[in-house]
């Protein structure tokens, strides 16, 4: 939030040598109810924001927790699904999953007065291969739906009470 304005979003591929996509916005929600929306695999692509989130499958976990793997209907061109695995788990301040890709999708939650400042991070560190990300120019692209995420969950619980 970088003037106090709580709509305040940051978004950067510069941190850890360009290998760390992140945006901050502030939510009106504790973090709890973020949290719980977001250990719901069923409740993903109602926040999306990249367009590529369908709907869970029909044998992911209703709640996920550490280690949980979880399978997602995606589709960028063409339909595909793709099964992620929980890597990091603090409830209600982290939750982190990776794919096959090996990078980690990651929310961190800080409670703030009036709600939550949330972090969503696209860490490529993981991947041995991350220059073929970039040369793709997936980490710009995954900056515009980090923003565009940010602002559906922001939108979610401003007209969903908690």
């Amino acid at each position: 939030m970088a003037d106090g304005n709580p709509d305040d979003i940051d978004t950067s591929d510069t941190s850890d040598d360009g290998k760390v996509v992140r945006g901050i916005r502030f939510v009106p929600a504790d973090p709890q109810a973020i949290f719980d929306l977001l250990a719901d695999p069923a409740q993903h692509a109602t926040i999306d924001g990249s367009g590529s989130v369908q709907a869970s499958n029909e044998d992911s976990p209703a709640r996920l927790e550490m280690g949980a793997k979880f399978g997602m209907s995606m589709k960028i061109g063409v339909p595909y699904k793709m099964t992620n695995t929980v890597v990091e788990f603090d409830e209600p301040s982290l939750i982190g999953w990776t794919h096959v890709g090996g990078h980690i999708w990651r929310y961190r939650l800080r409670p703030v007065d009036g709600g939550t400042e949330v972090t969503e991070e696209f860490d490529m560190r993981p991947v041995k291969g991350a220059f073929l990300l970039k040369a793709t120019g997936a980490p710009k692209r995954n900056a515009k739906a980090i923003e565009a995420t940010l602002d559906r969950l922001a939108e979610h619980f401003r007209s969903t009470p908690t």
